[in-house]
């Protein structure tokens, strides 16, 4: 299928990355890389990994993320963990949390592997924003604990940052179903990129021409 964003939302790969710091212009570098994918809404496959950056990370990364540089050195480097990434990705799309974010780095990770990934991104914090507008707030760990979702307790790794990631999707997909009066299996994910994109205001119009274009597809 050529148009990616058509494809049902519930099955795409779900990204997290831990990184040395906040900012790619800072020649900033993925230390550790988290995915699951979704099919059908259910997780069928996960990808975690170390990276070795070639460089030291602060204490203060050590201690957020509880990944050491004895644990860097002895980790793969970088470029051949993208290089595995890129074939457990394929053309899937991809959803994370604060998205701008993972795929900066994403992106930045795979041009030093001259691979240029074709999925597109949604985000589910820009989506939960809009679906969940009377959440305390709209961090994942914040997310998680108020819809009851499951998880180990662990933050800052990221394959549990993908997996609660994961679960956040799905529940929002269904949520955002139940609203539409549709099915969360027909949600293209052109539909929550353009949710994320959305102002407040404008929502019930977006709303009441998406389920009216899903019940002419249903």
């Amino acid at each position: 299928m050529s148009d990616n964003g058509q494809r049902r939302a519930d099955t795409l790969v779900v990204l997290d990355f831990e990184t040395t710091g906040l900012s790619i212009d800072n020649d900033d570098r993925a230390i550790e890389i988290g995915a699951v994918r979704l099919v059908n809404g259910q997780i069928t496959d996960r990808f975690q990994s170390l990276m070795n950056p070639g460089r030291r990370v602060s204490g203060f990364i050590e201690s957020y993320t509880g990944i050491s540089n004895s644990m860097l050195a002895q980790a793969p480097m970088a470029e051949q963990v993208m290089s595995t990434f890129a074939e457990f990705l394929g053309d899937d799309n991809l959803v994370a949390h604060n998205a701008s974010f993972d795929q900066r780095f994403l992106e930045a990770e795979f041009n030093r592997v001259r691979h240029r990934q074709t999925g597109q991104f949604a985000c589910s914090m820009l989506c939960a924003r809009r679906v969940y507008p009377e959440a305390p707030n709209h961090k994942l760990g914040t997310l998680v604990r108020w819809k009851q979702l499951p998880t180990d307790g662990t933050y800052h790794r990221a394959l549990a940052d993908a997996e609660m990631t994961a679960h956040l999707w799905v529940r929002l997909l269904d949520d955002l179903a139940q609203r539409l009066d549709t099915k969360s299996q027909q949600l293209p994910l052109s539909l929550l990129r353009q949710l994320g994109k959305t102002q407040k205001a404008q929502l019930p119009k977006l709303f009441q021409r998406a389920a009216a274009e899903l019940a002419g597809t249903g």
